[in-house]
């Protein structure tokens, strides 16, 4: 999505809002997997496999597991030096904000990356056999248990970045990314003063929904819904949890007239057309799409 728009209407007029609930700590480096996906596919440099750069090699990662040591988090040799210069700056007292922009800087990214929050927060998911960290959960143990339930650490303390909320108080639009709303979306409507600022400018915001009739486009969307006691995955759950911020919603043109007439129930305005980005091509016509829809 974040690319859609990139191209559609250029780096410099795009502002992105990035989740960091995901963040964790890998041998001592800071980590921040959905930063660095923006911040690489907007650099260019994203490998086709959809994370880390292209053609970069695992020598070091290799080398850690022949010491027994965990190795499950595929970190690339290029990928490692972005979290090592990341853990340096935070070392030096400089704020996720500041090293997030110099990265970019350094990389030739144009846009505007913002974390949600400078503050440290952890989801923390929560199964039959103990909690686990959002990335063992999701990489290390392919998301194959059930989720008891689901824990945001540190969010209720947190402040939002600096630039946040004035980002979504001066933006012409808003697009809401098809990402989980539960830990992806949902994290950063966690941090105090995010939803409120949203709502703020409902007219202005449109979302793109993650979900076809009752199944994730990609991803374990519906057992993350599950987890926050959502008995069903589908496109209505998704406009009734976004319904006080968001006043149009993307679904996909195979969706039923029922479906249009529960989404409107919710008060969002239902528009539908093909939210699939099978390329990039079809990433701009989506973010076209997004932005006609609000006008």
């Amino acid at each position: 999505m974040v690319d859609g728009l990139a191209q559609v209407a250029g780096q410099p007029h795009l502002t992105a809002i990035v989740n960091t609930g995901d963040d964790a700590d890998f041998h001592g480096l800071r980590v921040c997997p959905d930063l660095d996906i923006c911040t690489y596919t907007l650099a260019g440099v994203v490998d086709e496999r959809g994370w880390g750069f292209a053609a970069d090699t695992f020598r070091c990662i290799e080398g850690l597991a022949t010491y027994g040591r965990d190795a499950w988090f595929g970190i690339g040799d290029r990928d490692l030096a972005t979290h090592l210069h990341r853990t340096l700056m935070l070392r030096d007292g400089a704020t996720l904000t500041a090293v997030t922009a110099d990265i970019c800087a350094h990389l030739g990214v144009t846009a505007r990356l913002l974390p949600m929050s400078d503050d440290d927060i952890r989801t923390v998911i929560h199964t039959p056999t103990g909690p686990k960290a959002f990335q063992e959960y999701l990489v290390r143990d392919g998301a194959r248990e059930t989720i008891e339930r689901i824990g945001v650490i540190g969010v209720e303390d947190a402040a939002p970045a600096p630039g946040v909320v004035d980002a979504i108080a001066s933006a012409e639009t808003i697009v809401i990314a098809p990402s989980s709303p539960v830990v992806s979306i949902g994290t950063i409507l966690a941090v105090p003063g995010v939803r409120g600022a949203l709502a703020a400018r409902r007219d202005r915001v449109v979302a793109i929904s993650p979900i076809i009739g009752t199944r994730p486009v990609e991803g374990p969307a519906d057992r993350f819904l599950a987890g926050v006691g959502e008995s069903e995955c589908s496109t209505v759950v998704m406009a009734r949890l976004y319904a006080d911020f968001v006043a149009t919603f993307l679904i996909h043109d195979s969706e039923s007239p029922a479906t249009l007439s529960s989404v409107a129930e919710t008060g969002i305005r239902p528009i539908r057309c093909d939210i699939l980005m099978n390329d990039r091509a079809a990433r701009a016509r989506l973010a076209g799409d997004a932005l006609e829809a609000v006008g």
